[in-house]
């Protein structure tokens, strides 16, 4: 027989015995310290291995509905106009103040350009097109996957949008290395200008550590 699944992708089992979760404080490192309620009836959960599973879940102890948590989609691109790339200054945490791509989590029911196109426009005030699939990276420490795109402005028309500070176009000289926002960024553009300087644009793909402290 098969389980029948709501319209949130919530699978309901047998009750089973079930561990209680003992909460510990809550860091980017413990992926199992989001959630304490049931989001189909509203009683607290617990975190335990299903039945035909290999890792713990969070599990209502009241309807054993299974919350799964997945890794999240982050959309951006590099907009470029000339020889420049139009970066933005973080207006909110984390990383306050310091410079980055646009970009963001994906919605549902867009597609990944759309994403990126959508995630410029309310960071930049800025219209891209031509978006050309970059890179995609993993950033298994914190459960997201970027996915990048090369785009065009086709005016040079910005502007501060409500998560951010500034915007500038800058050139590969004026970008402000020690102070973007996240190591992916970072890397982006790194290989954007290598690319560029090749005269040769791929698509790359890699692992994203975190920041040495």
């Amino acid at each position: 027989m098969r389980l029948p699944v709501n319209f949130r992708g919530t699978q309901f089992q047998k009750p089973r015995s079930i561990t209680p979760y003992v909460p510990t404080d809550k860091t980017d490192d413990d992926p199992l310290a989001l959630v304490n309620y049931c989001s189909n009836c509203g009683e607290p959960v617990v975190v335990r291995v299903p039945e035909g599973d290999t890792l713990p879940r969070y599990v209502c102890g009241h309807c054993n509905a299974i919350h799964y948590q997945n890794p999240k989609i982050v959309a951006g691109c590099i907009p470029a106009w000339g020889d420049t790339v139009l970066l933005c200054e973080r207006a909110i945490e984390p990383q306050l103040g310091k410079w980055t791509l646009p970009a963001g989590f994906m919605e549902n029911g867009e597609t990944v350009q759309e994403a990126a196109a959508r995630e410029t426009m309310e960071e930049a005030l800025a219209r891209v097109n031509t978006l050309r699939l970059f890179g995609m990276f993993n950033i298994p420490h914190v459960n997201q996957v970027y996915v990048m795109f090369r785009a065009q402005m086709p005016e040079r028309e910005f502007a501060p949008g409500a998560e951010s500070l500034s915007c500038e176009l800058v050139t590969e000289e004026e970008i402000p290395w020690p102070e973007l926002a996240f190591p992916v960024v970072d890397r982006t553009l790194q290989l954007y200008f290598e690319d560029r300087r090749n005269d040769l644009f791929q698509i790359h793909t890699g692992d994203i550590a975190p920041r040495k402290k």
